[in-house]
């Protein structure tokens, strides 16, 4: 168990600093409704500005406590968690704006890898 709690933690930091570092200004088939960019996705669920700032900086630093909890264990359970309640605002946002299921289905990914490694 210990070892796939560590794969899992990999997985998501890797997947949190792929979408918010190097793809948050493309299009991909998951961004809510008709969205863009990261910037459009938050303006389409009725959200400010300001907020894809504070997600991105919690994400990016629950990512970086999965990382450095390979070394630091104590790390792994608060950033997993964080990682997981914010998936689960993620999906609620999804389903908030009628889009269809395939486009939560990263947020379900992330959330299911973090509980994982939360466990």
């Amino acid at each position: 168990m210990e070892q796939l709690s560590l794969i899992c933690q990999v997985l998501v930091a890797l997947g949190l600093f792929n979408v918010w570092l190097l793809r948050s200004g493309k299009a991909t088939p998951y961004r809510g409704k008709e969205a863009t960019t990261m910037t459009e996705e938050f303006a389409a669920y009725g959200l400010p500005g300001w907020s894809v700032a504070v997600v991105g900086f919690l994400k990016l630093t629950f990512a970086v406590a999965l990382l450095v909890g390979i070394w630091v264990p104590e790390l792994v359970r608060p950033a997993a968690i964080g990682i997981a309640v914010l998936m689960v605002g993620a999906i609620t946002m999804h389903l908030r704006v009628g889009d269809p299921m395939k486009k939560s289905l990263p947020a379900l990914t992330m959330l299911a890898l973090s509980l994982v490694a939360a466990a």
